[in-house]
């Protein structure tokens, strides 16, 4: 059975999620657009951070960075790969969004990879099918050719 629970990034047990992320995100395009945040920054205020598990076993992770437009930035969201192909970062990304609806936050953000960094294709297409559109800079970015940024409006929870 999955389950999502809110956890500690520095922890042991998430070390190695958390550190599957970073080293696949320092890959992924050139280092002076890398944006992703270590455990550390992971834990710090303003942010919420899960874990997302198979019994005992940790297979993802994502966060949400709370912005002062009311906003909430999705940060670091990550399945591990020997658990990828089975919709966990669907569960995920669905998660993350229940949660901030809940919450009043008025919708989601994110910067991943551009058309041309092709490591990003996968979450692209998982965004778009989510309903997240392209806008320009979010919170804190600057306009950036390896970078897209999207939205996702979030009504109310009823």
């Amino acid at each position: 059975m999955i389950e999502i629970r809110e956890a500690d990034p520095t922890s042991d047990a998430l070390r190695p999620v958390v550190e599957a992320h970073f080293a696949h995100s320092e890959t992924a395009g050139p280092a002076e657009s890398n944006h992703t945040m270590d455990a550390s920054a992971l834990a710090g205020p303003g942010m919420r951070f899960w874990a997302l598990y198979e019994g005992n076993k940790v297979l993802g992770c994502g966060a949400l960075k709370a912005l002062p437009d009311g906003t909430a930035e999705v940060k670091s969201v990550h399945i591990l790969a020997t658990a990828r192909g089975r919709g966990l970062a669907r569960v995920m990304m669905t998660h993350l969004a229940d949660h901030a609806r809940v919450e009043g936050t008025s919708a989601l953000v994110l910067e991943t990879g551009a058309d041309h960094l092709s490591y990003y294709d996968a979450a692209r297409r998982l965004y778009e099918a989510l309903g997240y559109s392209y806008c320009g800079p979010i919170y804190g970015y600057e306009a950036d050719p390896n970078s897209a940024f999207m939205r996702l409006d979030l009504k109310p929870a009823e």
